[in-house]
């Protein structure tokens, strides 16, 4: 019979390191970091849009739905830079 839960990991695995090949510069203002997540957001939110035309029926529902949250987090990114800066 199979095992349906698998052993605990061994006491001698190393603990996960993160690669540092794509890494944020610790020193990084906020307002630099809220910029580029708003540019990041603002791309993603055009790619789900438009993969989106390319669907039918619930996974084009379900790619705007992904679409409208990433809008959100665009807005609320874009309300933290304006906290940050009212101008």
């Amino acid at each position: 019979m199979d095992k349906l839960i698998p052993d605990p990991p061994s006491s001698t695995t190393k603990p996960y390191s993160p690669r540092t090949l794509f890494m944020i510069v610790p020193d990084m203002d906020t307002e630099t970091l809220l910029a580029h997540a708003c540019e990041s957001l603002a791309s993603a939110n055009v790619l789900a849009s438009d993969f989106a035309t390319y669907l039918n029926g619930p996974q084009r529902n379900t790619a705007l739905a992904i679409s409208q949250i990433v809008m959100l987090a665009e807005l609320a990114v874009s309300r933290a830079l304006d906290n940050l800066d009212p101008q």
